[in-house]
């Protein structure tokens, strides 16, 4: 502006956290700080919970490995070397994060180590991530929802997932077997009844630790199926039964048509009269 002289250029100094400039009250530079220092912190908390573990399941090899033993079971190093592509000395050093991570087990059999997942917990949230992959369009990397077979039956974890396993569900409910009215899944009496005619023991599966029933979110169907400890009871009744087989090496599950029709005659749709 005219009539005013042009005020020199000032090179911007870092003011260290324990000096404030002259400028800056004592009130104003205590704030300042501690603003600072919850910025800090809050990083701190999230990047010692989320971003540790994102980082472990990320890794192509190590996702490979974690899909592999969503099948419910225990593998060898070898067998998982295989499933992520990599040499075994590759998935031990993969592995051992795991291990640290808690997101894998170890079984000792003799001279062989198997390894499994945790517990179910890190199952469904590897099934949510794949969900998520699905609908965020970046699930090239995992096995695809048009695959027929695996779309149709497989396994999530230890129970039964899929268009069958989201029959399943859905039957239950709609005859009142299951009630899932307030986003909690019971099993109603008579629904004790039903599956203790298919030979499943609800009291023992009482005094597990593990809830009775859970409605778990299925990422090719996005509807759900049941999941808990009744979930994996009535999946290991159906192989029992014979009405589906696990297929060696896979998360699918074989349904021959006797099965198939046994299952449906059981658990009719809810589209059925």
């Amino acid at each position: 502006m005219a009539g005013r002289p042009a005020r020199a250029f000032q090179p911007a100094v870092a003011v260290p956290d324990g000096a404030p400039p002259r400028s800056v009250s004592g009130t104003a530079w205590r704030n300042v700080r501690s603003s600072r220092r919850m910025k800090r912190r809050a990083s701190a908390k999230s990047n010692t919970g989320l971003a540790p573990i994102a980082a472990l399941i990320g890794d192509r090899a190590r996702a490979a490995m974690l899909l592999e033993l969503m099948a419910g079971r225990a593998l060898t190093a070898t067998e998982l070397a295989r499933a992520a592509g990599v040499s075994k000395q590759t998935a031990s050093a993969h592995f051992a994060k795991l291990l640290r991570a808690r997101l894998v087990a170890v079984e000792q059999a003799g001279r062989h180590r198997y390894v499994r997942l945790a517990d179910r917990r890190v199952a469904g949230a590897i099934e949510s991530l794949l969900g998520l992959a699905r609908v965020t369009g970046s699930a090239s990397g995992a096995p695809h929802p048009d695959d027929w077979a695996l779309r149709k039956a497989r396994t999530c974890y230890d129970h039964l997932a899929g268009d069958l396993g989201v029959l399943v569900y859905d039957s239950l409910v709609h005859r009142g077997l299951l009630d899932a009215g307030d986003g909690r899944v019971r099993l109603t009496t008579r629904g004790e009844r039903f599956v203790a005619d298919l030979g499943v023991d609800v009291a023992s599966l009482r005094r597990r630790r593990r809830p009775l029933c859970l409605a778990c979110l299925d990422w090719t169907v996005r509807r759900h199926h049941l999941a808990g400890a009744l979930g994996a009871a009535l999946l290991s009744r159906f192989l029992e039964l014979g009405w589906a087989r696990r297929v060696r090496g896979s998360r699918v599950l074989s349904v021959p048509a006797t099965g198939e029709r046994a299952l449906r005659a059981r658990f009719p749709s809810a589209a059925s009269p």
